[in-house]
């Protein structure tokens, strides 16, 4: 008997409401929209420099622009995250390394954009309260990640936190 199939019979109503239910709806703030845009482009920066080329910024953000949704993101927001990052890979990578349990080559190119995405906004964007920041990331690495990525990005970026925001962190 093959459990794996539902029945075709017309009392099967339920099929596209378990069908929806799979598939939750994405709240597409401009802001999530914005970092979800500078995910994309750290995560084509950093293909470009695993395979050995030199990544140009200013080219891959105006192919990202060329998306009709990317006009409906926070344009500043894109901006911050995306060239902040690009500017200061080096630095996110030396803060984020300590807390890995592997060599960073070996994360996957969606985890390691949102490792930076979130160091670069516990580091540098003081604006962004620290829960957020983290809380964000991890959203991407659920969006766009492997099964358990989130994971991974959410008790690094925890490590950082307490490093980076430890006033914050004991003001509560």
């Amino acid at each position: 008997m093959n459990m794996s199939k539902p029945s075709n019979t017309s009392s099967n109503t339920s099929a596209p409401k378990d069908s929806k239910a799979s598939t939750p709806k994405r709240s597409l703030t401009p802001r999530r929209r914005a970092r979800e845009y500078a995910l994309q482009g750290v995560y084509q920066s950093l293909v470009m420099r695993r395979a050995g080329s030199l990544p140009n910024k200013t080219l891959i953000a105006k192919q990202l622009a060329e998306d009709p949704a990317f006009r409906r993101c926070q344009l500043e927001l894109f901006q911050g995250i995306f060239e902040g990052v690009l500017d200061r890979t080096d630095e996110f990578e030396a803060l984020i390394t300590p807390a890995l349990d592997r060599p960073i080559n070996e994360l996957s190119p969606v985890e390691h954009a949102a490792l930076l995405i979130g160091t670069y906004e516990l580091a540098a964007d003081l604006s962004v309260p620290y829960k957020v920041a983290i809380n964000e990331a991890v959203e991407l690495a659920k969006t766009f990640g492997g099964t358990d990525g989130h994971k991974y990005v959410n008790g690094v970026l925890d490590l950082l936190a307490k490093k980076l925001r430890s006033t914050e962190i004991q003001a509560g």
